[in-house]
């Protein structure tokens, strides 16, 4: 599936997402309270984007995502996978 196609068939629920570079890296764990809005802002154009985030998304091959109940959830998960995969584009928490 192209990476367009996925990004528009993500569910309107809180999760975690992943965005993956072409060698299946994870370089960046967000968490959302609707995960296709969050991972579309991502993808809109904007005159004013900051680096950090034109780089991120030029590096970005595929979004994984995991959907769960509450925003509270999404945190902990969130949380438990940048600790798990270590993202260059995550602060540690």
């Amino acid at each position: 599936m192209a990476l367009e196609d996925k990004i528009r068939s993500l569910p309107d629920s809180p999760g975690v997402y992943l965005m993956k570079n072409a060698r299946s890296e994870v370089i960046y764990v967000g968490k959302a309270r609707s995960l296709r809005s969050r991972v579309m802002s991502y993808f809109k154009a904007s005159s004013d984007r900051d680096r950090l985030i034109t780089a991120r998304i030029a590096d970005v091959a595929d979004v994984d995502w995991v959907v769960t109940a509450t925003e509270k959830e999404a945190l902990i998960l969130e949380n438990s996978f940048i600790k798990q995969f270590r993202p260059r584009f995550n602060v540690n928490l």
